[in-house]
């Protein structure tokens, strides 16, 4: 079961730890066949059979080992204290082979132990829970002369009990292992979300420029109104409260503004309830006018009660429409009468989100691969936009995206929990 298990953790992760595992265990079986003495077997195959799961259990212990291989030792006493350390390690380590007289274990026992002496201040939970399981079962087997015991008593040879005893350490120290993969690969996901946003602060740039321009020109023409008006003593009450009112709603667009660009580059981590409504418009501020300069129409349109909620986090949902929009203007851009169309249906229990546009089907031999790390149509594309969208909707909101054609459109279809509190 742990050949089988290690296997196919190998299949999805492509750790090489696990196959080196499993590699072991495989040849550890071929050694227990042997030893049981159940088949007449030459000794030259349980030789061959134990260096390979030697060999194995070396690339298991090396790939799994955390931390430093050698420790800063910056005067006489760190030297001191990591020798004692090291003897440790190696009376245990031959202790450990003396009662089970299993080499592979033995091995990787003694690479483990030596991870955790030399990387003392960090905390390897997969390592510890190896080491200190196999230290705690060898010192009360010591002190009790357990294999004397064990061995007068006529039992099976100790060797065959420590196969099942291993194989429970390893089960857990992996599912720890595990955890700490998952750990890692979110905290990677995070990092190239950034990078992506990043990536595009570029454009999100000249964008802000072309929000700024129109607002600030409203804002000096009413300064320049109100000089007239004042100078030629023409300035009625009136007239100068108009013209105040006019000016704060272009104050008011542009701290919109800010307030949109801002909220979408933090790294907010915040799970909350929020409206589809509101994410949609913070992303056609951010696009809108990239969307003009290319003529592309955006369209929304609601199905349902503009009202509807979701329950997850705002900023990365708002990253999944701008990667979904950036893709369909790249694609728009030589397209007569270019349109990309948002729509937006809910019933008891999801909300689907339909981002659609008019331009050029997705060869049917990419659909399966647009969600890839890395894979881009596009010549200048990096290929994460996608593939992040896809990690953001089935990861923060447990939905499903999809890609799919029609005579006349291309598809990007967002289903997601509807929020019903």
């Amino acid at each position: 079961m742990t050949i089988v298990y290690t296997f196919i953790r190998y299949i999805y992760s492509k750790e090489i730890f696990y196959i080196s595992y499993c590699f072991m265990q495989i040849f550890s079986l071929i050694y227990i066949a042997q030893y049981s003495g159940f088949w007449n077997i030459l000794n030259v195959w349980k030789d061959l059979s134990l260096t390979f799961a030697s060999l194995s259990a070396l690339a298991f212990a090396v790939n799994f080992f955390q931390g430093k291989y050698i420790p800063q030792m910056k005067n006489y006493k760190q030297l001191l204290f990591y020798t004692l350390l090291i003897n440790i390690v190696i009376l245990s380590s031959f202790y450990h082979y003396m009662l089970f007289e299993y080499l592979p274990y033995t091995i990787i026992y003694g690479i483990l132990f030596t991870s955790i002496v030399f990387n003392l201040k960090n905390s390897f939970k997969p390592t510890l829970t190896y080491v200190f399981g196999w230290s705690l079962f060898c010192f009360i087997l010591f002190i009790f002369d357990f294999k004397t015991y064990y061995e007068q008593q006529g039992f099976m040879d100790l060797v065959l009990l420590v196969f099942a005893i291993e194989a429970i350490l390893f089960t857990i120290s992996v599912s720890y292992k595990y955890s700490d993969l998952k750990q890692e690969k979110k905290e990677y996901e995070n990092m190239l979300l950034q990078q992506s946003k990043l990536a595009k602060s570029g454009e999100m740039i000249a964008n802000i420029t072309h929000q700024f321009r129109q607002p600030l020109n409203n804002l000096s023409y009413i300064l320049i109104n109100l000089k007239k008006k004042f100078t030629k003593n023409e300035l009625e009450k009136e007239y100068f409260e108009k013209k105040i009112s006019q000016a704060n709603e272009q104050i008011e667009f542009l701290s919109k503004t800010i307030n949109d660009f801002k909220e979408f580059y933090q790294p907010s981590k915040k799970r909350e309830q929020f409206l589809v409504k509101d994410v949609i418009l913070n992303v056609k501020t951010i696009f809108e006018e990239d969307l003009k300069k290319h003529n592309i129409a955006l369209n929304i349109d609601f199905k349902t009660n503009e009202d509807v909620k979701i329950f997850g986090i705002k900023n990365e949902l708002a990253q999944v429409f701008l990667a979904i929009l950036s893709n369909s203007r790249d694609v728009l851009k030589n397209i007569e009468n270019p349109e990309i169309k948002i729509e937006i249906s809910a019933s008891s229990a999801e909300v689907s989100i339909l981002i659609s546009n008019n331009g050029p089907k997705v060869d049917e031999k990419d659909i399966n691969k647009l969600f890839n790390p890395y894979f881009s149509t596009k010549e200048q594309g990096s290929g994460l936009g996608l593939f992040l969208s896809k990690q953001i909707i089935e990861e923060s909101f447990k939905g499903k995206i999809e890609v799919s054609n029609t005579n006349e459109r291309v598809y990007f279809s967002l289903i997601i929990e509807k929020d019903i509190n």
